[in-house]
């Protein structure tokens, strides 16, 4: 994926990934607060819904002194979620007749892990999955910006503390691919760049292999009833929002 396709394909989604993050937080905020779920929890929960699953789980967690057994009911909330999304999508996309295009921003907004719109954007075709990666990453970007406005929050409620966050790398990976990719003489490496995409594909599949070996009973009992309705509520939200406004506008 080069340059271009990476900005045409950022551009499409960008309102989109404002609208529906700070909305997403302010929602989580309130169900939270309904629901009687422990305020770190329910924060955790409502970012990794908002964003991108794990990757901003694991990034606000430090900056609110989370506990290790709210960050692991958020994880397990999030990646329930996580896997039957990647398998419901593409079904639904097909059913109701998403365009590449349209399937890509709906499942980079309201699938939570990257891996996982990965995965299902994957399965729905190639545009699909370059709109989708490029999304999603353009989506992760807010992870430092909500986990430093969460950090505020939570030390002024407090009193005041250290900060601690969680750096995500991964985008900056992803960006120095696309810049060798528009500007290496491929004409000189080509199968070089086909190779780096066959080793791509295959760990793709074995990350989702990962996903699926990762979910046990364990996991949904640990998830407990509260926070797993939470995530469940926010996910039909932003599912359903998002998915009216791709048919509306794209």
């Amino acid at each position: 994926m080069d340059l271009t396709a990476v900005y045409k394909a950022g551009k499409d989604g960008v309102l989109f990934t404002i609208a529906t993050i700070f909305g997403t937080l302010i929602l989580g905020y309130f169900v939270g607060k309904l629901l009687n779920v422990k305020a770190r929890t329910s924060t955790l929960i409502s970012s990794g819904t908002a964003i991108c699953g794990g990757s901003a789980i694991a990034a606000v967690a430090p900056a609110i002194d989370a506990e290790a057994d709210e960050i692991s009911v958020s994880l397990a909330t999030v990646f329930v979620l996580n896997s039957i999304a990647l398998f419901v999508f593409p079904i639904i996309g097909h059913a109701i007749g998403l365009s590449q295009s349209q399937f890509g921003v709906w499942s980079a907004i309201a699938i939570h892990d990257t891996s996982s719109v990965v995965g299902a954007a994957g399965t729905y075709g190639s545009e699909a999955l370059t709109i989708a990666t490029t999304v999603k990453l353009a989506r992760a970007l807010w992870i430092a910006p909500v986990a430093l406005l969460f950090a505020y929050l939570y030390r002024q409620k407090e009193g005041g503390r250290s900060t601690k966050i969680a750096i995500p790398w991964f985008i900056f990976l992803f960006l120095a691919a696309t810049a060798v990719r528009s500007y290496a003489p491929s004409q000189i490496f080509p199968s070089v760049f086909d190779s780096i995409v066959n080793l791509a594909k295959a760990g793709m599949i074995v990350t989702l292999f990962l996903i699926g070996a990762s979910l046990s009973r364990g996991t949904l009992r640990k998830v407990g009833a509260k926070p797993l309705i939470q995530g469940v509520f926010l996910w039909i939200v932003i599912t359903a929002v998002s998915l009216f406004a791709v048919l509306r506008i794209l």
